[in-house]
């Protein structure tokens, strides 16, 4: 398997971790709007739950909208673009682990690959960045090879 074909299936299993999120984070939306509406209007000013079922709403439709931001940051990631040098949208295999710099989504497995999806934003992120196959990073201590980058 190439290497344009192994992004490809990390970028589809990606997308799919967060293709669920969101569809729970809509169902969850739902429920709570459901839930505010059948109990009905406010009781009195003071009507608490009420209140809390709409905060919780909001809560989870700014969830949403993050989960959707990143949705789109995926799909901005170059797969014709050879870089051989890390940064954002490469998958970076080291001795180690394996990370996919992209969005913050966490540990997956594909095709018998475990990587972790780290955001761009974060330390161990900017530590590889511009590195390339065999170069060294030394990350708060820890020293790790990089094997490969694609």
């Amino acid at each position: 398997m190439d290497s344009i074909e192994i992004k490809l299936k990390v970028i589809e299993a990606c997308r799919k971790k967060l293709l669920e999120s969101i569809s729970n984070l809509e169902s969850v939306i739902a429920d709570a709007q459901q839930q505010a509406n059948d109990y009905g209007p406010p009781r009195d000013r003071y009507d608490a739950f009420r209140s809390q079922l709409l905060r919780r709403k909001d809560m989870m439709a700014q969830q949403l909208d993050k989960e959707m931001v990143e949705l789109k940051t995926l799909e901005k990631i170059e797969l014709s673009k050879p870089t051989g040098i890390a940064g954002f949208g490469s998958l970076v295999l080291t001795n180690n682990q394996n990370y996919f710099i992209s969005i913050g989504i966490g540990k997956m497995e594909c095709e018998n690959l475990e990587f972790y999806a780290i955001s761009p934003l974060v330390p161990l992120s900017q530590a590889v960045n511009g590195k390339k196959s065999g170069d060294t990073v030394d990350f708060r201590g820890n020293k790790f090879l990089i094997r490969e980058v694609i």
